[in-house]
């Protein structure tokens, strides 16, 4: 399976070398040099190409995201901060009649997580001592804060508490990869699930799964989708031999 890389920062780099692990190529690389475009010969270049992914900038998203559209390849949309678009995003690829998978994160631990807090949430709204609120933390070059993680985070307990506002403590400094939290707090006692990213590795194994779950098909899917399939699965690893079978 042939894929096509629109940035080449850090996380571009690491999707590439985890995506070679799984047995995918990247036959073009998309920067500021050399962008995406939809001429002739880019079209050419992209013949054989299952999958777009996109690891580049905010503001390059929504020409990224025309681009597939115009070129009529599957998306998998790695960059954050651009969320608020997310229904005009969803009526280009509706109307274009491509795929594409999109997410807050693509970590496998925090999409798990995202439904430990949604239970926990469920768990303490009857008691009404329990304020919930978030803590995220992430290196000083992230450009979104709050993180689109802590959005959905805030989402999904406010989804349960409703009429409170769930607040986002954020923090950027130094190289910290990503800290996420959601405390459960009582003059008693705190109840806190956290989840920590030890690197960006995690966050291209999401991707590279997105974008062999995605190729072929047509629709537009949160990551969260295909994650709550794989947790569906009647016995471990069964949603993802498919993706293991390329080590």
């Amino acid at each position: 399976m042939k894929i096509a890389l629109i940035g080449y920062g850090k996380m571009g780099q690491m999707f590439e070398a985890v995506a070679l692990k799984r047995g995918l190529e990247v036959v073009e690389r998309f920067m500021d040099v050399h962008p995406l475009k939809t001429d002739s010969e880019t079209r050419k270049k992209l013949k054989s190409v299952s999958v777009l992914v996109d690891f580049s900038v905010p503001s390059a998203v929504m020409n990224n995201v025309q681009a597939a559209c115009d070129l009529g390849i599957p998306l998998v949309e790695g960059t954050t901060g651009w969320h608020d678009r997310l229904g005009e995003v969803k009526e280009k690829v509706q109307k274009a009649g491509i795929g594409m998978v999109h997410a807050s994160n693509f970590s496998l631990g925090v999409n798990v997580f995202f439904n430990i807090v949604d239970r926990a949430a469920q768990l303490f709204l009857p008691f009404g001592q329990y304020d919930p609120y978030i803590e995220e933390s992430h290196h000083k070059h992230k450009l979104d804060a709050p993180s689109g993680t802590a959005v959905v985070l805030k989402q999904i307990v406010e989804a349960h508490y409703r009429g409170t506002a769930v607040s986002i403590a954020s923090v950027r400094a130094g190289y910290m990869p990503g800290q996420h939290a959601v405390s459960f707090d009582s003059a008693a006692d705190t109840v806190r699930l956290e989840h920590t990213a030890r690197n960006r590795e995690g966050l291209a194994e999401g991707a590279v799964l997105s974008a062999r779950w995605i190729a072929g098909k047509k629709g537009f899917f949160n990551f969260r989708d295909i994650v709550e399939q794989m947790m569906q699965s009647p016995a471990r690893g069964d949603a993802i031999t498919d993706w293991q079978s390329h080590e």
